[in-house]
Parts: C-alpha cells; sequence; structure tokens
C-alpha cells in the first residue's frame, strides 16, 4: 500500500509542477530538468513516471480536467439541492468554469496548451476528443432530463443541444481568457445565461426533481 501512494503521490507531484510552469511561463517552459525542480524531485524520477514530455502534458491536462468537472459537479449538487431548475443548475455549473480567478485562469491556459498541442499529435487528440465527447454527454444528459420534467420541449434533440453548448461554452471560455476586458466576466455569465435560457423554455412540471439533475435516471 505505501508503494502506491507514493506512485500516486509522486504523478500528483509532478502535475501540479507542469501545471505551474505552464501558468509561467507556456509550455515552452515545460522541460523534464524543469519540471523536476519544480517537482523537488529527481530528473530520474520523473522519466521513470513519464517517458515524455507529451506524456506529462496528458497527465497535467487529465488532472486538471477532473478536478473541473469534480468542481462543477459540486455546483451542481448545491444548486439542484436548493431547488433550482435545471437551466440555473446549469448556468451555475458552467459559470464556474469561466476563467474569473487566478486558479481557473491557470486551468484554462493548461486546457489550451494540451489543445494546441493535440493539432500534432494523434494520441493527445483522441485524449482530448475523450474528455471532450465525455463532457458533452453530462450536458446532453441534463437536456434529456429538463426534457422529462418540462423545462425543454420534447422534440430537442438533446447531443445536437449538448454539441451546440459545449462550443458555446468553450468559445465564452477562450474569448474571456485572450481578451478579458471585451469579455468580462458577467457579460460571459450573461451570453450562457441567454444560451440556456433559449434551450430551457418551459417550466418544471415535477415538485422534486432526481438528486442530480446532470446524472442518468436511477
Amino acid at each position: 500500500m505505501p508503494r502506491v501512494a507514493d506512485h500516486h503521490a509522486r504523478r500528483r507531484q509532478v502535475a501540479e509542477a507542469v501545471e505551474r510552469l505552464i501558468a509561467e511561463d507556456g509550455l515552452d517552459g515545460v522541460t523534464v530538468a524543469r519540471t523536476a525542480a519544480a517537482a523537488g524531485i529527481s530528473v530520474g524520477l520523473v522519466q521513470h513516471y513519464f517517458s515524455s514530455k507529451d506524456d506529462m502534458l496528458l497527465h497535467t491536462f487529465t488532472a486538471v480536467r477532473n478536478r473541473i468537472e469534480q468542481r462543477v459537479l459540486v455546483d451542481a449538487q448545491s444548486a439542484d439541492d436548493a431547488g433550482a431548475r435545471i437551466e440555473q443548475i446549469l448556468l451555475a455549473a458552467l459559470a464556474d468554469m469561466l476563467p474569473f480567478d487566478d486558479v481557473r485562469r491557470r486551468e484554462c491556459r493548461v486546457v489550451l496548451a494540451f489543445t494546441g498541442r493535440a493539432v500534432d499529435n494523434p494520441s493527445l487528440a483522441d485524449a482530448l476528443r475523450a474528455s471532450n465527447a465525455h463532457l458533452r454527454a453530462l450536458l446532453a444528459q441534463a437536456i434529456h432530463n429538463g426534457k422529462e420534467c418540462g423545462e425543454v420541449p420534447g422534440a430537442t434533440a438533446e447531443h445536437a443541444e449538448a454539441a451546440r453548448v459545449f462550443a458555446h461554452l468553450d468559445g465564452l471560455i477562450l474569448y474571456s481568457y485572450v481578451d478579458p476586458e471585451t469579455m468580462p466576466l458577467e457579460l460571459a455569465k450573461s451570453a450562457l445565461a441567454d444560451h440556456l435560457h433559449r434551450l430551457f423554455p418551459g417550466p418544471c412540471r415535477q415538485s422534486r426533481r432526481r438528486k442530480n439533475a446532470i446524472a442518468s435516471p436511477a
């Protein structure tokens, strides 16, 4: 058991170091030597766990995406527990992904660095597509649940609409990151709210929904 714990701890150390280096100097600032120094471990130990820079980047991207998803799920559960409409639950959860503070801007930079690298690396591109598909599936489930409770018209194609919401959010995140003066947080949230309101125009017919509005029905 101690060796397993050390294994995960070392990989987490490396991911945190890569994330800091990308935030400070971009992807070009990430090398095995600099990562080892930032993590406080040896170059040999970094190479023991990761065979290349792309392996380190993939692990860091996965860690960041997992952290974002867990935060989104917590936000969604909190809003659901308060009795909010699915529309408002999604707004609260998705708005948390906008780069409105140092933590989220750092996360955004990691995702952007990974996306740029994935353009020329099929393995990274596959991982990016899989991660995006997972997030779209969560959105599609929320839209499906909205159809069941009456907030979303029954004829709505949930997977197509999930793709539109995801693309809209992705654009707002990028625009807010590269040009926050033109696209400040409140404007980005307003644009997201408008998009979701058009998608969820109806009243909820259920007095009590399932405990998690973006989970599959039990």
